[in-house]
Formats: C-alpha cells, sequence, structure tokens
C-alpha cells in the first residue's frame, strides 16, 4: 500500500510539469506586456490571413489582460494536469495535437479579428476528458469529468457571446476547441486507461507490499 501511494503521488506530481512550466511563460509573456507596455496581439491568430498565421501556435501563450489570465489559470493547470496523470503514453502528442488544431481550425473558421488566450485549447482539454468518460465509463476518468462540470460547467455559456455583452469573447475558439476536443476523444478513447489496469496497478503495489511482509521477512 505504501508503494503505491508513493507511486500515485511520483505520478500526481509529475503531471503538473507541463501546465506548470507553461502558466510560466503565460505570465512571464503577460508581464512583458504590462510592464513594457507592449501590444502582443500580433502573436494571436488572425483568420484568414498569412500574418496571424503565426497564432496558431503562439496564441494560446498570450492573454489581454490580468482578468483574462487568470480566469484561463486553473482550468487550464487542472485540466492539462489530469491529461498527463490518466493518459501519460498518449498525453504530450494529444496536447500538442490539440493545441495546433484548434489553432488551425481558429484561422479557418474564425470571425475576422484578432484571436488570443488559452480558453480554446482549455474547451478542447475539458470535451477530450468527457468525451473519453462518457464512452469508456471508467470510475476514475468518470470522476475527473464530473469534476470538470461541477467546477467548470457554466464553460457552456462560453458558446454564447451574447450573454456577455460588455466582453470581447472570442465563442468560435470555445467552439473549435470543442470540436477537436470531442474529435480527439473519440479518436484516442481506445487508448485510455481501464479498470482493469488500475486494478492491475492496485495489485502490483500490494504484492509489492506483501514481500516486504514482517511475516516472510527471515529471522
Amino acid at each position: 500500500m505504501n508503494s503505491l501511494i508513493k507511486q500515485e503521488k511520483e505520478k500526481l506530481i509529475h503531471s503538473f510539469y507541463v501546465p506548470l512550466a507553461l502558466l510560466v511563460l503565460m505570465y512571464l509573456l503577460m508581464w512583458i506586456q504590462w510592464y513594457f507596455k507592449v501590444n502582443l496581439y500580433f502573436l494571436g491568430v488572425h483568420p484568414l490571413h498569412i500574418n496571424g498565421a503565426i497564432g496558431i501556435v503562439t496564441s494560446v501563450l498570450i492573454h489581454g489582460n490580468w482578468g483574462h489570465i487568470l480566469g484561463n489559470t486553473l482550468p487550464f493547470l487542472i485540466f492539462t494536469a489530469g491529461l498527463y496523470y490518466y493518459y501519460p503514453k498518449i498525453a504530450t502528442r494529444v496536447f500538442i495535437g490539440m493545441w495546433l488544431t484548434s489553432g488551425l481550425y481558429l484561422w479557418l473558421f474564425a470571425r475576422a479579428n484578432w484571436h488570443i488566450g488559452a480558453s480554446g485549447l482549455i474547451y478542447s482539454l475539458a470535451f477530450f476528458h468527457i468525451t473519453i468518460s462518457i464512452i469508456r465509463r471508467e470510475l476514475k476518468l468518470m470522476a475527473f469529468s464530473m469534476l470538470i462540470i461541477f467546477l467548470y460547467g457554466s464553460m457552456l455559456w462560453g458558446f454564447f457571446p451574447e450573454f456577455f455583452p460588455n466582453e470581447n469573447i472570442s465563442w468560435q475558439a470555445h467552439l473549435m476547441g470543442a470540436v477537436v476536443g470531442i474529435v480527439f476523444g473519440l479518436f484516442y478513447y481506445k487508448e485510455a486507461p481501464s479498470s482493469k489496469a488500475f486494478f492491475e496497478e492496485d495489485d502490483d503495489s500490494e504484492e509489492d507490499d506483501e514481500e516486504d511482509a514482517y511475516w516472510k521477512q527471515e529471522d
């Protein structure tokens, strides 16, 4: 049991490496904008414009103000960490794939404006988790998806900009992100961990503990 707890603790800690590193970069870029009074909107997505194609890669890292980045911080941290915790074998390729695909869809289909922020990728991550949990119906995956819905169910209102008339919300980024998350979930659901894998992991740890049990130790 002790080895299982140690293994899960290490796995949980490792799952935060990527999101924390990216958040540091996001906050650094936000600080540069604030401190030097520069505008990095040119690193966003400008649909169907060559000068806005760079945003397919960089727009996720750029935010318009401190409120914008603060609002994205926790969901980005939790959803990305969940990806690396539950799907360590495919996490990096799924993460990069959804990052680029959601950016590409935004560049192809969004309205003619500059689009910045991590919200599109956040929607991809959320709908990826939810889609796989619905298909696989594994207890741990469903529990995490329920946490997403419980804490961030209001994300659904992000598809309807008329509810936020005073805010410049890129609902196209939310929509494209959700579509990408569903598509990736449908494509990768077979590679999600099964209940058998979870139980086998527990059983292996219990066997290791039994090997060190006092009744099996020689005098």
